[in-house]
């Protein structure tokens, strides 16, 4: 038995949750604490991933969610949720960095997808990745998402996205069908 992601609660954010997912979000992603897991990008950039601001905006926001998972009455990961028509966009995603690599990343995307088809009827989801975490962009490719190739700039200059370590940071928008 998959004890991983047996367990799991999903829900959506409110207000009360804003502290606990931004530091969960930084956890996963910045500083020292976030090289427990494999999304880090403490090598490509410094500073905040999120703040409390943009957090409670898309707890608050008419068409977007933050899903959160908890096991055991603890937050352990989450992700945005916003519905843009035709398509769902995710973002914000984040496990705990002591749980990753365990399958339960790949339970939260398929709930996300699975919710995004069902609840809005979106045909499909779309992501935007830094385009120099090849690791992370292969492991979506392994679920069913694809390069596109469209690329947009990365914010250089501000700092509520972090502090760039390298000069070539942009994203790459991934898509997958859901239907």
């Amino acid at each position: 038995m998959d004890t991983t992601t047996t367990g799991l609660t999903f829900r959506d954010a409110t207000e009360a949750d804003v502290d606990t997912l931004v530091a969960l979000i930084e956890s996963a992603y910045r500083g020292d604490a976030s090289r427990a897991g494999w999304t880090t990008e403490a090598d490509i950039l410094e500073g905040q991933r999120t703040d409390p601001e943009g957090v409670l905006e898309v707890v608050t926001s008419p068409d977007s969610r933050l899903l959160t998972v908890e096991r055991d009455g603890t937050v352990v990961a989450c992700c945005q949720l916003e519905h843009r028509g035709e398509y769902a966009y995710f973002g914000m995603f984040a496990v705990s960095p002591t749980l990753q690599g365990a399958g339960l990343g790949k339970a939260v995307i398929a709930e996300a997808e699975r919710q995004a088809r069902e609840v809005w009827g979106a045909r499909e989801m779309h992501m935007t990745v830094i385009s120099v975490r090849e690791d992370l962009i292969a492991w979506y490719e392994r679920r069913g998402y694809r390069r596109t190739g469209e690329l947009s700039p990365f914010p250089y200059g501000d700092e509520r996205f972090g502090l760039p370590l390298r000069p070539d940071l942009q994203f790459e928008l991934l898509v997958k069908p859901l239907d």
